[in-house]
C-alpha cells in the first residue's frame, strides 16, 4: 500500500511540473512581456508545482484555519491547468496538422509557370523580418485562443459538477424477484464527497431532487465523505430528509475509511441510515422479500488492519434462491459474486473518468467503467457519481442520479 500511494503521489508530482512547464512554454512566453512579469509568472507556477506534488505535506503542516482555503484552491487550480493544457494540446495538434498539410501540398503541388516579366524580389532580410513577425503574432493568438478556451472548457466543467445530476432510469430483471415486487424501485445515492466543496446547501438540493424520483429504497454505496464528523456533519445531516418506503442503506468508500469509517457509521445511524458492513437484511415482508447484501470496501482491509470486503460474512445464512441484491463501492469481484448468487450489485467509485483525459482511459483501469453489464443472468451497475473528488469540475462524464426498477 505505501508503493502504491508513494507511485500515485509521483505521478501527480511528474504531471504537475510537466504541465506547469508546459504552460509556461506554451501561454506565459508567448502573452507576458517583460522578464520582470515572466519571472513572477515563472515563481507562481514553481509554486504551484510544488503545492500540488506535495499536496497533503504542505496541507498538513498548515493551521487548521487555512487547510480549507489551500485545498480549494489547489483543487481549483489543478482543474484549470489541466483544461488549459488541453486546449493549448489541442490548439498544437491542430498546428502540426495543418503544417503537414502545407508540407505535403507544397512537395506533391505543380510546380509554378514561369514568369513573363521581371518581378523586384524583396531583399532577404525584409522577408525573414516579416516571416518573424508574422510567427510570433500567430504566435500570440494562438495561444490567447488556447487561454480563452480552457477557461470556458473550466467554466463549463465548474457549472456541470454543481448542476443537478442527470437522472439514468432502467429496468432491470431478475427472475428469482417475487412478483408481489415487481417493479420496485432503488435509487442510489454514490461518490457525493462532501467536504470543502460540497456542503449543505448541494446536499439539501441533492436529497429534494433524489425524494422528487420516490423509490422504495436508497441505496448509499460508498464515499459519502471527505472529512471528519464534526465538520461534516451537519452537511451530511441532509440525508435525514431521504424518505422511502424501506429507508436508506450505506456501504462504505475507501474515502469514509481515510475520514474514519466508525465514526460514520454511527453518525449515519442517528439519521435513520442503515450501515450494511458485511451483512444483508431482508427488504419486504413476510409474504416476499428479497435480500440487500451490503460489504465493505474492496480496500478497506488496507485501512487502519481492518477486515474490510468479506462477502462470505455477509452472505452467512441466506438462502442461496432468494432474490439478492449487493452494495459495494468499488465494481471489483462482480463476476464471483455473480456466481454466489448476486442477482444485481450496485457500485460506484470511478464517476465514469470525472474529468478529461481520464474518461477516456477509465475503460483501461476498469473492466466495468460506467453503466450497465451483465454477467450470466446477473447484472452490475456502475454510476458515475452525484458529487466529485478533486478539481471541482466534471467534464465528459456528467454526475447522475440513479433509479432502478426491478423487474420479474
Amino acid at each position: 500500500m505505501p508503493f502504491r500511494i508513494f507511485s500515485f503521489s509521483m505521478l501527480i508530482g511528474l504531471g504537475a511540473v510537466l504541465g506547469h512547464l508546459y504552460i509556461y512554454r506554451r501561454l506565459v512566453r508567448e502573452l507576458v512581456r517583460g522578464r520582470a512579469a515572466r519571472f513572477v509568472a515563472l515563481v507562481v507556477l514553481g509554486l504551484l508545482t510544488l503545492l500540488l506534488g506535495m499536496r497533503r505535506t504542505v496541507l498538513d503542516a498548515l493551521p487548521e484555519g487555512f487547510e480549507r482555503i489551500a485545498t480549494v484552491t489547489t483543487y481549483t487550480w489543478m482543474g484549470v491547468a489541466l483544461c488549459l493544457v488541453i486546449a493549448l494540446g489541442a490548439t498544437d495538434l491542430l498546428r502540426a496538422l495543418v503544417g503537414l498539410g502545407r508540407h505535403i501540398q507544397r512537395r506533391y503541388a505543380a510546380p509554378p509557370p514561369a514568369p513573363t516579366a521581371a518581378v523586384p524580389e524583396a531583399p532577404p532580410d525584409v522577408e525573414l523580418r516579416v516571416d518573424e513577425e508574422r510567427r510570433k503574432f500567430l504566435g500570440r493568438a494562438l495561444a490567447g485562443g488556447a487561454a480563452l478556451a480552457g477557461g470556458g472548457l473550466a467554466t463549463y466543467g465548474n457549472w456541470r459538477a454543481y448542476a443537478p445530476p442527470l437522472v439514468t432510469e432502467l429496468a432491470v430483471r431478475i427472475p428469482k424477484l417475487p412478483r408481489a415486487l415487481d417493479g420496485l424501485t432503488i435509487v442510489q445515492l454514490t461518490d457525493i464527497h462532501v467536504g470543502p466543496f460540497i456542503q449543505r446547501r448541494f446536499m439539501d438540493e441533492l436529497v429534494r431532487q433524489a425524494n422528487t424520483l420516490k423509490p422504495d429504497l436508497f441505496a448509499i454505496t460508498g464515499d459519502l465523505v471527505d472529512g471528519d464528523v464534526p465538520t461534516l456533519g451537519g452537511a451530511v445531516a441532509a440525508l435525514r430528509g431521504l424518505r422511502s418506503r424501506y429507508g436508506s442503506y450505506f456501504v462504505t468508500g475507501n474515502h469514509d475509511y481515510y475520514s474514519g469509517d466508525a465514526e460514520w457509521t454511527a453518525f449515519l445511524q442517528t439519521l435513520d441510515i442503515q450501515s450494511l458492513r458485511n451483512r444483508h437484511v431482508r427488504i419486504g415482508d413476510a409474504g416476499a422479500s428479497l435480500d440487500l447484501v451490503g460489504v465493505d470496501d474492496w480496500s478497506g482491509w488496507r485501512r487502519r488492519n481492518q477486515k474490510g470486503y468479506d462477502l462470505d460474512l455477509a452472505l452467512a445464512g441466506r438462502a442461496p434462491d432468494r432474490a439478492a441484491v449487493l452494495l459495494a463501492h468499488q465494481p471489483a469481484n462482480f463476476k464471483v459474486a455473480a456466481e454466489r448468487g448476486m442477482d444485481l450489485q450496485i457500485s460506484g467509485h470511478t464517476h465514469g473518468g470525472q474529468l478529461l483525459p481520464m474518461t477516456l482511459f477509465i475503460g483501461l483501469a476498469w473492466e466495468h467503467a460506467a453503466g450497465l453489464y451483465w454477467h450470466q443472468d446477473s447484472h452490475i451497475y456502475v454510476s458515475r457519481g452525484c458529487g466529485f473528488w478533486g478539481p471541482p469540475m466534471r467534464v465528459g462524464s456528467p454526475p447522475e442520479l440513479v433509479k432502478l426498477v426491478l423487474t420479474t
